[in-house]
């Protein structure tokens, strides 16, 4: 089995959802400078032209609006998308939302719009690009999770299990993808300044602008590993806590965010 390779500007397009704000965003407008031709997907269309408008040069940021929960709708794009410009060879699963929940009030609907986006827009991007890659033989696909997707964090029950998942789907779809020729990847971002964090209401540690964001999450697509995490020591901090067992994990989670005597 040959180590699938991650794919260059000469290969094709670079298709990325979720690109209107955020990470999304940054990774565009630093994908062209870094000779891409984008093709960015978001529902608000109005958006994507002001983000085609900040790219390096002219056609360098194709934008093509869609909604990721609809299934139908995003197949079709990217079958347009390649008939008029050319392969879809790198695609940068990042649509996604994060509803921050209480276990009191309880608010299910956050949960249903949290897996409907975060984990179906998801899925339905693979749905769109996946089966054309592997007919070529050749692709790479990298996820956005979270390291809120290690273990459980206040306020983070919806947001977390979603990316919680998609972890265990990229780790499981590898073994196909590796045999297929399609380089597959999760990313795995710490506290990143967005609007989507701009509503946490307790420390984020190592906080960290979202240029520098877009740039990790690009330089780990240009290598052929698996999971690319930033900044490293607060995911590999996460990954230690996970290790503990539950009566100490709780405890400095909830001592470290605030939250130990929180009952509001």
């Amino acid at each position: 089995m040959t180590q699938p390779r991650p794919a260059t500007p000469a290969d094709g397009l670079f298709w990325i959802t979720g690109a209107s704000s955020g990470i999304g965003r940054a990774v565009a407008i630093e994908a062209s400078r870094r000779g891409w031709r984008v093709v960015a997907t978001a529902r608000r269309g109005e958006d994507l032209v002001r983000l085609a408008s900040d790219a390096e040069g002219p056609g360098a940021i194709i934008p093509a609006a869609a909604d990721v929960t609809e299934p139908s709708g995003l197949a079709d794009l990217v079958a347009r998308i390649e008939a008029e410009h050319g392969p879809v060879v790198r695609a940068f699963l990042n649509a996604g939302l994060y509803l921050p929940v209480r276990a009191v009030p309880f608010e299910a609907e956050k949960f249903h719009r949290s897996f409907a986006v975060n984990l179906g827009g998801t899925v339905n991007g693979l749905a769109a690009v996946l089966p054309r890659m592997a007919a070529r033989g050749f692709g790479q696909i990298a996820i956005n999770a979270s390291v809120a997707g290690y273990s459980g964090l206040p306020t983070s029950a919806a947001y977390g299990a979603t990316k919680a998942g998609l972890i265990n789907l990229a780790e499981s779809l590898k073994f196909d993808c590796d045999n297929r020729g399609i380089l597959i990847q999760i990313v795995n971002p710490g506290f990143v300044r967005t609007p989507a964090t701009d509503v946490n209401p307790f420390p984020m540690p190592f906080l960290q602008p979202v240029e520098r964001a877009a740039q990790r999450v690009l330089d780990g697509m240009a290598r052929p590993g698996f999971e690319i995490a930033f900044p490293r020591r607060f995911a590999y901090l996460l990954k230690l806590l996970r290790l503990l067992p539950h009566s100490l994990y709780f405890p400095l989670v909830a001592r470290a965010t605030g939250w130990r005597d929180r009952v509001d």
